[in-house]
């Protein structure tokens, strides 16, 4: 809890412009950070590009950090998360994707701590058990396949609209039920 707590004021530093506490964040982010982008784009060279960029971003952005709205390390894990989507999508190349890979619950977990990262995936396994299943296959390939709304929309043949209210109410309920089991 004190690390949570540690990042979140690290990261309001950032926002006033710290450059020492820039420093602190990467070295206490980087890693797990790192294993987020690694997971997702699959090539180590690729991972260091996106958690560089995504570092430029959290120092521009770091000032909208609201730590009302979440934690502080989901934050960032968005941004790099986010940032990797898009080189995936930017670059027709690293879309290839295992059709067997299955390990999508630790596309989440923290690479660092095994014992954290069962618990974490099985937070996650719960809660994502109890949305309906429609709703977990839409959250599941939006946020560990990459997965755009229009793609959503235009593999299952539903409004853009439908998929991305349910995508929106799938999280929310997702957020609540991992904020109960953290």
């Amino acid at each position: 809890m004190q690390e949570k707590i540690e990042i979140a004021h690290l990261l309001a530093a950032v926002g006033r412009g710290e450059r020492e506490a820039f420093d602190q964040l990467y070295h206490a982010t980087a890693s797990q950070l790192f294993g987020v982008a690694l997971r997702i784009v699959r090539d180590r060279a690729r991972a260091e590009d996106v958690l560089q960029e995504a570092f430029t971003r959290i120092w521009l952005c770091a000032a909208s950090f609201d730590p009302a709205a979440g934690q502080a390390m989901g934050w960032l894990s968005a941004i790099v998360r986010h940032g990797a989507i898009d080189l995936i999508r930017r670059t027709p190349s690293a879309r290839h994707v295992d059709e067997q890979y299955d390990g999508w619950f630790e596309n989440i977990a923290d690479p660092r701590d095994e014992e954290a990262d069962l618990m974490a995936a099985g937070a996650l396994r719960h809660c994502l058990g109890a949305l309906d299943e429609t709703t977990r296959a839409y959250v599941v390939e939006a946020y560990c396949s990459g997965m755009s709304g229009k793609e959503l929309a235009e593999r299952y043949d539903r409004p853009l609209g439908t998929i991305k209210g349910v995508l929106r109410r799938g999280l929310a309920a997702l957020k609540t039920c991992l904020d109960k089991n953290a």
